[in-house]
C-alpha cells in the first residue's frame, strides 16, 4: 500500500533544466546534449556531484566543469550553467501536491540542489514548505543516486520503502529506489507523469 509520494524537484515540479541546456548549445554551436553528457560522466565525483554535495564551491565549480568541458572538446565556463538551472513551477504538479496531501498521503520532496531551499525565491518557498519533509544533497552531503540519500528519506518520512512511490527525471535516479523496493515513475512530462501517478494512487490528482 502506498501511503508517501516522493518528488523530484528540477525536471518534475519544477521544468526541464535540459531545455535551457540545448537552447544555449543551439545558440553557441555546441553539440546538443553537450552540457548534460559532461555531468554524466564520472557522475560520483565530477563537478556536479560535489557541488550538489556542496563540497566545492560556486567559484571552484565554475572552474572544475570548464575544465570538465574543455577536455571534452568544448570550454564552458560553470557559472553559465548555474544560470541556466533555474525551471518554472509546473502549476498542475503544484496542485497534485495539494490534492496527495489532501488524500492523507505523506509528500517529501527529493533535491539535489546547491543551495538550500530557505534561500530560493518566495514562489519556490511557498511550494516546498507543502511537503512533509525536504531532503537535499546540499544539506545533508549525500546526493541521488547515492542509497544513503533515499535511506535518509525513508528513515525521515518513517515508512519503509514498499510504501512510497517515487518520481524523477532521471532513470539513473529512479533505478537504487526501485532496488530497494519503491515504486517508480520516470517523468517525461507533467501529464505523462500525472496520468501514471493517478494510475498508482487510484486518487484524482487534476481535473480533466
Amino acid at each position: 500500500m502506498i501511503t508517501s509520494v516522493l518528488f523530484d524537484f528540477g525536471g518534475v515540479v519544477l521544468t526541464s533544466p535540459f531545455d535551457a541546456f540545448n537552447e544555449f548549445e543551439e545558440a553557441n554551436g555546441l553539440p546538443l546534449d553537450f552540457i548534460r553528457g559532461i555531468n554524466t560522466k564520472n557522475p560520483d565525483d565530477n563537478a556536479w556531484a560535489k557541488f550538489e554535495r556542496r563540497d566545492v564551491t560556486d567559484i571552484e565549480f565554475g572552474e572544475l566543469f570548464a575544465e570538465e568541458s574543455a577536455a571534452a572538446g568544448h570550454r564552458v565556463d560553470g557559472s553559465i550553467v548555474l544560470e541556466l538551472i533555474h525551471g518554472k513551477l509546473r502549476p498542475e504538479m503544484v496542485e497534485a501536491i495539494r490534492r496527495i496531501k489532501a488524500a492523507g498521503l505523506k509528500t517529501a520532496c527529493l533535491t539535489n540542489n546547491f543551495r538550500p531551499w530557505s534561500e530560493a525565491s518566495p514562489d519556490i518557498k511557498e511550494v516546498m514548505g507543502l511537503f512533509d519533509e525536504v531532503i537535499e544533497s546540499s544539506v545533508i552531503g549525500i546526493r541521488k543516486p547515492e542509497i544513503g540519500f533515499y535511506e535518509y528519506a525513508l528513515a525521515a518520512l518513517e515508512i519503509p520503502p514498499t510504501e512510497a512511490v517515487f518520481l524523477d527525471d532521471l532513470g539513473i535516479n529512479l533505478k537504487p529506489a526501485r532496488a530497494m523496493g519503491m515504486e517508480t515513475i520516470k517523468v517525461l512530462g507533467a501529464d505523462q507523469a500525472l496520468t501514471d501517478l493517478q494510475a498508482v494512487l487510484g486518487i484524482a490528482l487534476r481535473d480533466s
